[in-house]
């Protein structure tokens, strides 16, 4: 396991608030002139279902370690963070893949359905296909919040079969315990942050009626206040649960996080305004020997920007994922190559959409 110290997070003097620290990061515009324009890659996931990624390739791709990012809800592809960890990957040697989820980055159109917050099927077909399609011998996964949650989720339930070309996950202020988060939304402190994410879930809503015009009930949208009126009406019963909370507790990663057996790297702050600590502090994660857990006092939710120094712009989460699975991928050589074996995943078994964390079914080749 990638075992090298990180420094401890230190916030800006100007963002020791975490409600300051989070709008900051959310809004402050980020430009990364030595990040090459990237090449759109398509993936088709499940029937009529694409999903889109802006790559960043170097040459020989196959010799260099690939770091697929997963965004939060309601961003894509753009968000500053991703742009970020491509930015500072690619600088370090990575290919980086930012992946959209679907119906993200106005990609409405490639879907017929909708998305959820425990949905890893998409992210492990994107891997397979790495794997498989384009021979990529090393590959890193790291999220944000959502994209946070579904990159453990997905390490949780591959468990002891993952890929071998898996080197490891990392996590920043991932919703582990959704139901946690979605109360802790409804605080009265939050209603900026509540509001914002309903508008952004009923705009999707009405352009996905532009493309697939009665597919969805749109009567009720209006009605919808909160994140949990959304999915009380809309995500819990399109994917077949009994209700939000069914939901919550099905598509978190707490349901599978013991069962990592990958490198796992979780950054998360104790002032993070609506993902609550406690469920960190659960033996589940801190008795798993296989996790990084980084519990900072200050951070915001996807914030953790410090010290501008030199060219370094400070936003430390960042940095750390970069190193953490660098360092997994040169530690010794690139892995899957010499002797080392690839598992095959089995992506069209509908167990990679088992919600209740039950292992994947896995197809063993040897090469």
């Amino acid at each position: 396991m990638y075992d090298r110290p990180m420094d401890v997070f230190e916030p800006r003097a100007s963002l020791r608030n975490a409600h300051r620290m989070t709008l900051y990061s959310w809004g402050n515009p980020r430009h990364f002139p030595r990040l090459p324009a990237p090449t759109r890659r398509y993936f088709d996931v499940a029937p009529a279902t694409r999903v889109v990624a802006d790559c960043h390739w170097h040459e020989r791709p196959w010799e260099h370690v690939t770091l697929v990012a997963l965004h939060g809800l309601n961003g894509s592809s753009e968000a500053h963070y991703m742009r970020g960890l491509a930015a500072k990957g690619f600088a370090r040697g990575m290919n980086v893949v930012r992946l959209n989820q679907r119906n993200c980055g106005d990609t409405e159109h490639l879907a017929e359905g909708l998305f959820h917050s425990g949905l890893t099927a998409d992210a492990a077909h994107v891997v397979h296909e790495l794997t498989h399609i384009d021979g990529l011998p090393a590959i890193g996964v790291a999220g944000y919040s959502l994209g946070g949650n579904l990159a453990l989720k997905l390490a949780g339930e591959y468990g002891a079969f993952a890929p071998k070309t898996v080197l490891g996950v990392a996590a920043v202020s991932p919703i582990i315990e959704i139901s946690e988060c979605t109360r802790a939304l409804e605080r009265p402190g939050n209603v900026l942050y509540q509001w914002n994410f309903v508008r952004d879930l009923k705009r999707r809503m009405r352009r996905k009626e532009r493309f697939h015009s009665g597919r969805f009930d749109l009567t009720k949208l209006n009605a919808v206040r909160t994140v949990r009126e959304f999915d009380e009406t809309y995500t819990a019963p399109y994917f077949g649960f009994r209700n939000a909370e069914d939901y919550y507790h099905r598509a978190s990663s707490m349901r599978v996080i013991d069962r990592i057996r990958v490198p796992a790297l979780i950054i998360t702050a104790e002032d993070d305004p609506f993902v609550p600590s406690r469920p960190f502090h659960d033996p589940k994660v801190t008795g798993n020997p296989h996790i990084d857990l980084r519990v900072s006092p200050h951070g915001g939710h996807c914030g953790f920007v410090g010290a501008r120094s030199g060219e370094d712009d400070g936003y430390w989460a960042e940095n750390r994922i970069v190193e953490f699975i660098w360092g997994l991928g040169t530690g010794d050589g690139l892995p899957g190559t010499g002797t080392r074996h690839l598992l095959r995943v089995d992506t069209d078994s509908p167990r990679f959409q088992n919600v209740e964390g039950d292992p994947f079914r896995v197809v063993v080749r040897r090469g």
